[in-house]
């Protein structure tokens, strides 16, 4: 592995698909054929895509020793040696930098939010990813600083405050079965490699994901026949049955396929629930924009 494919895997590209949930407020507020709109999105999405994996090569400078203790982190350039510490911590500053170098010209609020969004994760990262459902809330916040970030980059006319629940429940449902699958892959060594699990059971996370999830489905629904922005217009019910597909869809995944914890693999591996997603934007889009 060369160092630049090294440096580009430790930016973890696979995981700057959580950020798309920066494009929530620009599809739901109607201005997705915006040109100026779109492009202030787009900018603002590479920017969270540049902080998320200076984050995450902090994250692996913090957690190297238990890494290496891992069956699979352990492979991770910094925890594997390939990148060496220093040229780690430089190549994160640097992105962290740069970032906020870009950021300021989207304005004040946009460069708060990812400020914030900066300080929870490196906090989140240090010491609070160790506290039992505190870990997941905290994940769940970043979700949702992810769309406000969205929303301070355009004029918002539409968006609909259920929005925000809905994205958090969904954010928890995705943590906690994460949680899940961890706690299951690695079983009675699940302490040494991520010690927040020793405060979960799989009966007890599996109680958090029902609730969550049912929560979720709940939210959706009621968002979709009582949405403020245009009342007695109940189109967006038809795609309720694409996102309980998509709950279940998952739960099955980590539940009997036993796939990996991280949602963002199962995202760009399963073809069922692509299928489901990509049919949920169709007519989310055809709702919108032609109805």
């Amino acid at each position: 592995m060369t160092m630049l494919r090294a440096l580009i895997k430790t930016m973890r590209p696979r995981q700057w698909t959580k950020n798309a949930f920066l494009f929530a407020a620009l599809v739901f507020d109607g201005k997705l054929f915006r040109r100026a709109d779109f492009l202030h999105t787009l900018a603002g999405f590479a920017l969270f895509c540049l902080v998320s994996s200076a984050v995450y090569i902090f994250n692996d400078l913090m957690d190297i020793e238990a890494d290496r203790q891992h069956p699979v982190k352990r492979y991770r350039p910094i925890a594997a040696g390939i990148v060496p510490i220093p040229l780690a911590l430089t190549y994160g500053l640097a992105l962290t930098i740069l970032a906020f170098i870009l950021a300021w010209p989207l304005g004040w609020p946009f460069t708060l939010t990812l400020f914030l969004y900066l300080i929870l994760m490196l906090a989140y990262s240090r010491f609070l990813k160790h506290i039992p459902i505190l870990d997941v809330l905290i994940i769940a916040a970043g979700f949702v600083l992810r769309v406000h970030a969205g929303v301070t980059l355009i004029v918002v006319e539409r968006f609909s405050p259920w929005l925000y629940v809905i994205m958090t429940l969904l954010a928890l449902y995705l943590g906690f079965g994460k949680r899940r699958a961890e706690l299951a892959l690695l079983a009675d060594e699940a302490n040494r490699h991520r010690k927040v699990l020793d405060g979960y059971t799989i009966p007890l996370l599996d109680q958090y994901i029902t609730i969550v999830s049912a929560t979720t489905i709940v939210a959706y629904s009621l968002y979709t026949f009582f949405r403020p922005e245009v009342p007695g217009n109940h189109a967006l019910m038809l795609t309720i049955p694409f996102v309980v597909y998509g709950i279940f869809r998952y739960l099955y995944l980590i539940q009997v396929e036993h796939a990996g914890g991280a949602p963002e693999d199962i995202l760009l591996s399963d073809r069922p629930l692509q299928v489901a997603i990509f049919l949920w934007t169709l007519s989310v889009l055809a709702i919108f924009y032609f109805l």
